[in-house]
């Protein structure tokens, strides 16, 4: 990963509690037993005239992808369990607004990691839509959220 500053994680930390978002998804897909997979991101956002800091944080954190919405928003994206949970990890101790979700979402990254969705025990699942509900629960969104019963019946599970 790139290079960090403990002056560079703050930053970000403070950009992440103002223009970003943690998200913990579970989506849907063709293949496997469960027919879902989990999808741990984190987002920044920033108006496109001014996406020189989201280059910049891409070049700190190594990693990410970003694009141009039509909106005129351009934001960075990144994925992908292990690498969500080695960042919260640095930026946990800056972060002051969003620290539930933060927290919520490093610890599902710590079940996650490394395991494929067949082989999580129900208490594992359980922990898991916990974080999902925290995280939500948190988080400003314009869209429907899941709620606790719902996201058992995804995951097969009885409340």
């Amino acid at each position: 990963m790139g290079s960090r500053s403990k002056i560079d994680l703050a930053y970000i930390a403070g950009f992440l509690d103002g223009d970003g978002s943690l998200m913990l998804q579970i989506k849907k897909r063709k293949d496997g037993k469960k027919k879902v997979r989990f999808m741990c991101t984190i987002c920044f956002y920033q108006d496109s005239r001014h996406e020189a800091e989201l280059f910049w944080i891409k070049k700190v954190l190594g990693i990410g992808y970003l694009s141009r919405r039509n909106d005129g928003m351009s934001e960075l994206r990144i994925n992908g369990v292990t690498q969500i949970k080695n960042i919260l990890k640095d930026l946990i101790p800056f972060i002051r607004f969003k620290k539930q979700q933060a927290a919520a979402l490093y610890k599902a990254a710590g079940i996650l990691e490394g395991k494929k969705i067949a082989n999580f025990t129900q208490s594992e699942l359980r922990k898991i839509i916990s974080c999902i509900t925290i995280i939500q629960n948190n988080n400003y969104a314009t869209r429907k959220k899941k709620t606790g019963l719902e996201l058992f019946k995804i995951l097969g599970l009885t409340p």
